[in-house]
This record gives structure tokens, C-alpha cells and sequence, in this order.
């Protein structure tokens, strides 16, 4: 056990590190596809996809806390000991003579995981990038680029060929295509609907897609070639704003008790759900009606509600699919056992340091916990 001296940190840390260790343990042996269970919707075949989704959803959420050297020493051992680990797996899964080769050119599927495993790269590019052997990286760039065969879907996924154009753009690949970049940005400038919320696609769906995916790949793209072009880069302000005004209405969304509302689709990421508002944490951007240490006291709450339901791992670790405990139902047509591990999307703060505000702040009461006590607490402004 931790001896950290923040006690949510510790209980953050050991959470995450207990989603990872089987998905990352597996793949340091070579035996994820050996030892995965994939569980899956009766009827659908998702083997093909589910590794691919474990490996990239989970190092999307702990990248920035590989990425920072820890203060504690009893952390920073952990912190070289995964990395280590997150790079032997990306080997692993890269590297076509390996047993654990994951899937990135057939089917539409591996544009998504593929994104979310480029994402990871630039969010941790020391530990993640800059530290794989040269024959690795050369892997690395192969995978990214098989997904160019297939052209993604009229929604949030124009957003995963983008961010896979920034990576290879980041690393300095002349191949890189600003198309793919520019459809996407100034596409969701045009599905914009206003008070913080895109449209995903023509239509709007009142699900978690903008945490999930639009609102921190928009961020973290503008960041990366937002310089690039002046029509890019008038689009950087808006974009920011609008994600802020969202990690409000996320943190808003959290009840007193810690849960919040089962809408829409793709429940079985669990705390994923808050991806947007855990990356202005970890970005030092929360809007000032949020401190810091109320949005930590919120996650936390909301963490241990969801990984304290019965059923929520296997007996050998790993995740099931459900968005309290183990309910099968949950899961649509694409989800299966790897899908799951988005949730780590949660844990980004685990990037800042120990004396962060977010860490050493005092708890606090979030803004429905003092709202439905009868406390004072700040009304809500529209965008």
C-alpha cells in the first residue's frame, strides 16, 4: 500500500493501477490475447478490435501521470515501473511478429483505437514516445498510417483522423495530411449548438460524446497545430471556452451521492464520462466557479461509487462490462472487454503534481452536494 500523505491521491493511483496491471502485465509477457477475456453483446464478434481498445483507452488516461516525474519516491518507483510497462506493451502490440499484434488495418474499428493510442503519445511524449527504440517507433508510425485505408464516419470520429494527423505532424512525419485536420475542426465549428455542447454528426445525442471524445480531442488538437494556419488558429479561443463551459455542466451533473444521469450510449465506460472535466484539472484551466479541489472531492466521490458496485471486476481483474457492477445489457454491439478501460480517461489529474491545488486543497463540497443541503451555492450562467 501507498503512503502518500493525500489520501484521495493514493485511492486515485491505486484505483488506476488496478484497471491497468492486467491489461499492461499481459502484454509485457506477450499473453494479453491469450488471457483476455473478451466479453461482448450475444451475436457480435468483437475479438478483433477488443486488445487494441484496452491497450489505447487505458494509456489515454494514464499518460500525463507516466509523463511527470512524482515528488514521492514510493510513487515515482511506481510511476518508472509502468512506464517501462506501457512501452514493452506498445511493443507488443505493435510489432508484427509479436503474439499481442493488435488489428489496425481491418475493418473501421481500429481508426477509433488508433486514435485514442495517438492521443496517449502526445500526452505522455517522453515516456511514451520518446523512449521507444527506434524499430519500435518505426512500428508505431506503420500501425497509425494502415488506418489512412478507411475513410471515418460523418461524426466524432473525423476527430480520430485528426488526431492521428497531429501525432504524426508532433513527431515531425512530412506525411502528415492537414485535410484530415482542417475537415474536423471546421466541421464541429459547424455542429457547434451552443452553451458548450456539439452536435455529434448531423443530429444531436444527448449522451457523453462530447467528454468522451470531441471536446478533449478538439482541445488537444488546436493546442498541438492550431499555429499552423491563421483560420486554425482564430478557432483556438472558442474552442477552449466552449470545453470549460462543459467541465461546468459536468460537474454539475454530479449528485450529491456521487452518481449521475445513465444517458445515452456507451455507459459501460463508467467514469469516462468526465474525461472533459478531468482535462481542464489537469490542464490548470477550471473555470473559477470550479477550484480545483471541489472538481478532485467530486471525481473522487464519483470513482469510489462506481468501482465499490459488486461485479465491477472479474475474479481475475479484469473489467465487466456495466456502468454499476457486472450488467451485461449495458453493452451495445461495440462494446466488449477492452472498451471498457476508457474510464482511466477519468484519472488524467494523476498528471499534476502532489502539491497541485487539485492534490493539497482541503475537501470541499461540489455543487449539488451544497445545493440539495440547502447551502449557498454559485447559480448557473449560459455560455
Amino acid at each position: 500500500m501507498l503512503t502518500l500523505q493525500t489520501t484521495d491521491r493514493k485511492f486515485w493511483l491505486e484505483s488506476m493501477l488496478k484497471i491497468a496491471s492486467p491489461v499492461l502485465l499481459h502484454l509485457n509477457n506477450r499473453t494479453l490475447k491469450q488471457e483476455m477475456p473478451v466479453e461482448m453483446h450475444e451475436g457480435t464478434r468483437r475479438e478483433q478490435f477488443s486488445h487494441l481498445e484496452a491497450l489505447s483507452r487505458l494509456l489515454v488516461g494514464m499518460a500525463p501521470w507516466l509523463e511527470r516525474e512524482c515528488e514521492d519516491e514510493e510513487e515515482e518507483n511506481l510511476r518508472l515501473k509502468y512506464a517501462e510497462l506501457a512501452r514493452s506493451a506498445v511493443d507488443a502490440g505493435t510489432d508484427p511478429k509479436s503474439p499481442d499484434y493488435m488489428n489496425f488495418s481491418d475493418d473501421f474499428q481500429p481508426i477509433v483505437d488508433t486514435a485514442f493510442l495517438a492521443h496517449a503519445f502526445l500526452r505522455a511524449p517522453n515516456e511514451l514516445w520518446e523512449k521507444l527504440d527506434d524499430r519500435v517507433k518505426e512500428n508505431v508510425i506503420t500501425a497509425l498510417k494502415a488506418t489512412r485505408s478507411r475513410k471515418p464516419f460523418f461524426s466524432n470520429w473525423l476527430l480520430f483522423s485528426a488526431i492521428i494527423e497531429a501525432f504524426l505532424y508532433k513527431v515531425g512525419d512530412k506525411s502528415w495530411d492537414p485535410m484530415r485536420i482542417d475537415y474536423a475542426l471546421k466541421q464541429f465549428d459547424q455542429w457547434y449548438l451552443g452553451d458548450g455542447i456539439y452536435s455529434d454528426g448531423v443530429e444531436y445525442h444527448h449522451d457523453y460524446y462530447n467528454s468522451f471524445v470531441i471536446h478533449p480531442m478538439l482541445v488537444d488538437l488546436i493546442e498541438i497545430v492550431g499555429d499552423e494556419y491563421p483560420e486554425w488558429a482564430i478557432l483556438k479561443e472558442s474552442i477552449i471556452k466552449r470545453s470549460q463551459r462543459y467541465a461546468v455542466i459536468q460537474e454539475r451533473t454530479i449528485s450529491p451521492e456521487g452518481t449521475f444521469p445513465p444517458v445515452g450510449r456507451s455507459l459501460a465506460y463508467r467514469f469516462g464520462v468526465f474525461q472533459a472535466l478531468a482535462q481542464h484539472a489537469l490542464r490548470g484551466d477550471l473555470p473559477t466557479e470550479l477550484p480545483p479541489a471541489q472538481v478532485r472531492s467530486a471525481l473522487t466521490e464519483v470513482i469510489k461509487k462506481t468501482l465499490s458496485a459488486q461485479g465491477t471486476f472479474a475474479d481475475s481483474g479484469w473489467l465487466n462490462i456495466g456502468f454499476c457492477g457486472h450488467q451485461p445489457g449495458v453493452g451495445e454491439g461495440y462494446i466488449s472487454t477492452g472498451s471498457l478501460y476508457l474510464c482511466a480517461a477519468a484519472f488524467l489529474p494523476l498528471g499534476l503534481s502532489n502539491s497541485d491545488s487539485f492534490w493539497s486543497g482541503p475537501p470541499m463540497e461540489w455543487t449539488s452536494k451544497r445545493a440539495w443541503s440547502g447551502k449557498e451555492f454559485p447559480i448557473d450562467h449560459a455560455l
